[in-house]
């Protein structure tokens, strides 16, 4: 689809819904939905790992902003991989006006939230706290803020969606930018990808590669902030690899270049839920709280599962098998007291023993034997 008869550009919105090939039309989808699955879980993971230290009282703003980093990822899968999937699938667009108009501009909210908050990182503390939420009053400001900024850049997103009908009964769902808003929008989509991706990927990466050096060259405890800074570098860089081949698809088709194929389009779409569903394996792999966090709900979840089936045994042997004679005896043993022994210590309380008498006499006839 080039352009309509208004001569304005025309691009998919909400994911590429005319796929040719019935494989193309089944894979596509199961691999969003498998990613969706087990990306969800891990960031809701990581969400209860990150709960359970601020509680214990061993949170700190890095971590906040990890926690804001997952809870974004998981809307990401949640919310916006399962429309892919569906658009692909189906060939077409079934979820109505209100859905076409806000897929790409949600899922630009995201993405822009994610790379934002990362650049948020910077200026937090790495240290665990015990007073952490009173410090981390300023990040519940930033990640307002940054949620704000990510919801108000997309917009033109939203705006110039629209539904546009394909043969007899199918609508797609397009982007279409009117021609009166072309010189701007060129302008626009030039400094928006500079903005909310270029920029904050390339300040948190040097940022976090000049603070690991100097962390492992200069800081006092080295190994304690090059492993945090080592992930968030990691994370920043991840995203920046990952993130590119979808903001550069989407500037080259909006400033009016010839269209990318269609793989290529779908590589970028799926590199987009993968690396949502990559960062909580790096933060359980990479960094130690997360991990040791992690093994302790495993470990709470398996024990109380066990407690349970053996709690209910030991109140079935004391009440109902045992009895009421059952009962009584274990009241009569616990009434039984030992023999008294008052006597023993009777004649030998207050007793010297002279000098030359020996207290145990039987050792020297031992001896002498």
């Amino acid at each position: 689809m080039d352009s309509d008869p208004n001569g304005t550009l025309v691009d998919f919105a909400g994911g590429v819904q005319l796929l040719e090939g019935e494989d193309i039309r089944t894979a596509v989808p199961a691999l969003l939905v498998g990613m969706c699955v087990s990306g969800a879980a891990g960031n809701l993971l990581v969400l209860l790992v990150f709960a359970r230290d601020f509680r214990a009282g061993q949170g700190s703003e890095a971590k906040a902003l990890l926690a804001s980093v997952a809870a974004t990822d998981a809307l990401l899968l949640v919310l916006c991989a399962p429309v892919r999937a569906l658009a692909a699938y189906k060939q077409a667009w079934v979820l109505g006006r209100f859905a076409c108009a806000t897929a790409d501009w949600f899922q630009h909210a995201c993405l822009v939230a994610k790379t934002l908050l990362l650049a948020v990182s910077t200026r937090a503390k790495h240290t665990s706290e015990g007073g952490a939420a009173a410090h981390c009053g300023w990040i519940l400001w930033a990640v307002a803020l940054v949620w704000l900024l990510s919801m108000m850049l997309p917009i033109p997103q939203m705006l110039f969606s629209a539904l546009q009908p394909r043969g007899a009964h199918d609508v797609v769902c397009v982007s279409q930018m009117p021609a009166c808003a072309s010189r701007f929008m060129a302008v626009f989509y030039k400094i928006y990808p500079t903005a909310t991706y270029v920029a904050p990927v390339l300040f948190t990466v040097a940022y976090y590669t000049k603070s690991l050096h100097r962390a492992l060259n200069y800081a006092p405890n080295p190994r304690r902030l090059s492993k945090v800074t080592l992930v968030l570098l990691c994370l920043s860089t991840t995203l920046g690899l990952m993130l590119l081949p979808e903001w550069g698809t989407f500037t080259w088709v909006r400033l009016g270049y010839h269209k990318p194929p269609a793989g290529v389009l779908l590589c970028a779409q799926v590199l987009v839920y993968a690396c949502g569903a990559l960062s909580p394996v790096l933060l359980v792999t990479m960094y130690d709280d997360v991990r040791r966090g992690l093994v302790a709900l495993c470990m709470a979840a398996a024990c109380r599962g066990a407690k349970a089936p053996g709690a209910s045994k030991t109140t079935e042997g004391n009440g109902a098998e045992l009895g009421g004679a059952g009962a009584n005896a274990v009241l009569a043993n616990a009434e039984k007291t030992f023999p008294d022994v008052e006597h023993f210590w009777t004649g030998r309380r207050n007793t010297q023993v002279e000098e030359e008498q020996d207290p145990i006499p039987w050792e020297k006839e031992e001896k002498m034997l």
